[in-house]
């Protein structure tokens, strides 16, 4: 029996899964902040045959008035999420595999969207698309055919996605510990290239998602990002942690080290630093 993946895949597992006939679908989440046409550039160019292209501006976030969160990037509603899985032919009954060329920072953000939406069979391509091609995967180039409609519904969400007004509601209590995910010097606010107002969250601690790669661009292993994490939070309740970053997309790669280390699933602020400091009334911290 093919195994199903719900956290992380290996080029090799994913070659064996594709030459399996189980139901898939492998999603290529590519993406360039500052120049959102790169993203479906870089994939009609080259990407794993077969893979569908998720716009982070348009299909993995919302600028309608239905929103399921605030800030730069708002997540859609369940609903209009599950509307453009069918869209692209997603089904209940598929393996996910989502990757990117961007250190995981887009690809994370369809994997919790997955599990936010019930759906837990969603693994990331652990190195993307660089170990896809680095392991001898084939790749192709161009549009994709059109696949017939899938008939994907959401379930009970697997992942907890919390507010502003509820962050706000639980600064300084011990049920709560926020991480942010940003650059250090973003964090300090010595810098903000993209929100109005530069600093954090009072009491949040720091951990730049690109901490939880090696060199080779996959994730740590379990006992390294355990003990990174035990350090980080120095004693405090791995349940508590929210994590956010500045638009609730490079949150997502700590939210999965977290859990290849074995805590519990984290919750996620998804609206993030670009929400938090929207409103005045909000404290913000420096340094």
């Amino acid at each position: 029996m093919t195994p199903s993946y719900d956290l992380l895949i290996t080029p090799p597992q994913l070659r064996i899964l594709m030459a399996s006939g189980q139901p898939l679908m492998v999603f290529d989440c590519s993406f360039d902040l500052m120049n959102p046409p790169a993203g479906v550039a870089a994939w009609r160019e080259t990407h794993i045959p077969g893979a569908v292209h998720a716009d982070m501006d348009t299909a993995l976030s919302t600028h309608g008035p239905e929103r399921a969160s605030g800030g730069r990037h708002p997540l859609p509603t369940r609903e209009a999420f599950a509307a453009w899985l069918r869209s692209v032919g997603f089904s209940n009954g598929m393996q996910a595999v989502v990757y990117d060329r961007n250190g995981a920072n887009y690809c994370g953000r369809l994997w919790w969207m997955l599990k936010w939406a019930g759906h837990d069979r969603v693994a990331v391509l652990d190195g993307g698309l660089q170990a896809w091609q680095a392991e001898g995967g084939g790749v192709t180039g161009g549009e994709e055919p059109p696949r017939a409609p899938g008939d994907f519904q959401p379930g009970a969400p697997l992942r907890r996605l919390v507010d502003a007004a509820t962050v706000l509601a639980r600064l300084g209590q011990p049920d709560q510990t926020v991480i942010d995910a940003r650059a250090p010097a973003r964090f300090r606010g010595e810098t903000e290239p993209l929100d109005p107002v530069a600093g954090h969250i009072p009491g949040a601690l720091n951990r730049p998602f690109t901490q939880n790669f090696g060199a080779d661009g996959r994730f740590k292993s379990a006992g390294a990002l355990r003990a990174e994490f035990d350090a980080l939070l120095a004693g405090r309740d791995p349940g508590s942690v929210v994590h956010q970053c500045g638009s609730g997309v490079s949150a997502t790669p700590n939210v999965i080290a977290m859990e290849i280390a074995g805590l519990a699933p984290p919750a996620l602020f998804a609206g993030s630093w670009s929400e938090w400091c929207s409103d005045p009334s909000r404290p913000v911290a420096q340094g």
